[in-house]
């Protein structure tokens, strides 16, 4: 029922980038970090892509809104660890910026995204 292939979707291809991106910035945070913020941090950016991947191939588009809404709370997620990780000073703000600046209009096409699914064919 996929409404497209989710490998042509920007939102599934800037997520892609951002979760390759996160794996990058973990590389920078205190080794004492690995299995606690970093895991937690990289399991919520490869969530995002994830999660558009699996819900573009159920059956339903109440089933594939609903797989958008968890990838837009684990883009909120992820907003919130980077935050952490920059306050907590484990991040410098010069890797914490950009990666930030890409969650917002990630956020904006999943929303709109969910809207459409959630709107009637």
């Amino acid at each position: 029922m996929p409404l497209t292939n989710y490998r042509q979707l920007d939102v599934w291809a800037k997520s892609m980038d951002l979760a390759e991106a996160i794996y990058t910035a973990a590389r920078l945070m205190p080794k004492q970090e690995e299995y606690r913020l970093t895991a937690q941090m990289i399991r919520a950016a490869i969530s995002i892509p994830a999660n558009i991947a699996e819900g573009n191939l159920r059956a339903t588009r109440k089933d594939y809104a609903h797989f958008i809404s968890i990838a837009q709370g684990s883009a909120a997620e992820l907003e919130t660890l980077l935050l952490l990780a920059e306050r907590a000073k484990l991040l410098q703000p010069e890797v914490t910026t950009p990666l930030l600046n890409s969650i917002d209009p990630i956020g904006r096409m999943l929303n709109r995204l969910h809207a459409r699914l959630a709107s009637p064919a």
